[in-house]
């Protein structure tokens, strides 16, 4: 007698009560994001624990409707679909953000940012402009390289030493100013003293005349940092006592609405 299909397909539904098929197929491509976009079946079965089959199965799927492509080599890549979705998640985040932005700019007085790690650079998805009649602009959309900005040393902390080095040694480390950070073991040191005090300083090193405080987003879906900046005499040292746990408590706040499913408001 023929097993019924709703137990022993992909389509059976998960212990969270999802489709089970969609959740593989959604975990393969975060899969091969965090490979490089780019990986074989062999590598996937490995990594996800799944037969061999059922990726195939899966990743037959999801080259067919264009979110994935087969190489020349047989090995699988992230398709070109997937970047109309990420533009637009994007957006949205920039959407969610700008009400904690906004609580950033009330209690700082200082622009407030948020950026992302796109690839090998910082993409900035929202601002919030201080009141001040001089502020710090950051158009949204603009891409930096990370060495050079309080919001990429805040991203690139949390990663192994070897994987920075290999992000530098692919974008190289051209100057902004004469502050600018521009060898990878003085990157790689201003790292370290990010982990020990929780926060990013980029001091005249992007612009100058113009300091940045930045934290890290925790448990962002994508890696995530905001920041305030403003003109140095402003943005102190002494300022920094106060600001910096503000920076701190409106990330956790932010971390607990990107992080849970159903969303919620501030």
């Amino acid at each position: 007698m023929p097993t019924s299909s709703a137990s022993t397909t992909d389509s059976a539904k998960s212990s969270s009560g999802g489709v089970q098929s969609l959740e593989r197929a959604f975990g393969l491509l975060e899969r091969m994001a965090d490979a490089g976009g780019e990986v074989g079946l062999s590598e996937l079965s490995a990594s996800s624990g799944l037969p061999l089959p059922t990726i195939h199965r899966l990743m037959r799927t999801l080259v067919a409707c264009g979110y994935v492509r087969q190489q020349s080599n047989r090995r699988y890549a992230l398709g070109p679909r997937l970047i109309r979705l990420g533009e637009s998640s994007a957006r949205l985040l920039g959407t969610w953000a700008r009400p904690y932005l906004a609580r950033l700019v009330e209690e700082t007085g200082e622009t407030a940012n948020m950026a992302l790690l796109d690839g090998d650079e910082i993409v900035y998805v929202a601002q919030v402009p201080s009141k001040h009649s001089m502020r710090m602009f950051t158009e949204v959309g603009r891409r930096v390289l990370p060495h050079s900005t309080g919001v990429g040393k805040a991203l690139l902390a949390a990663f192994p030493d070897a994987e920075v080095r290999a992000l530098l040694a692919r974008t190289g480390m051209p100057a902004a100013t004469d502050r600018t950070i521009t060898t990878p073991e003085g990157f790689l040191a201003a790292l370290a003293e990010v982990r020990t005090a929780g926060y990013a300083v980029d001091d005249n090193e992007q612009e100058i005349g113009v300091r940045c405080l930045a934290v890290p987003v925790p448990d962002s879906p994508t890696a995530a940092a905001i920041s305030i900046s403003g003109p140095a005499g402003r943005v102190t040292e002494s300022a920094t006592g106060k600001i910096v746990p503000v920076l701190q408590q409106v990330a956790a706040e932010l971390s607990e609405v990107l992080s849970n499913p159903g969303g919620t408001t501030v």
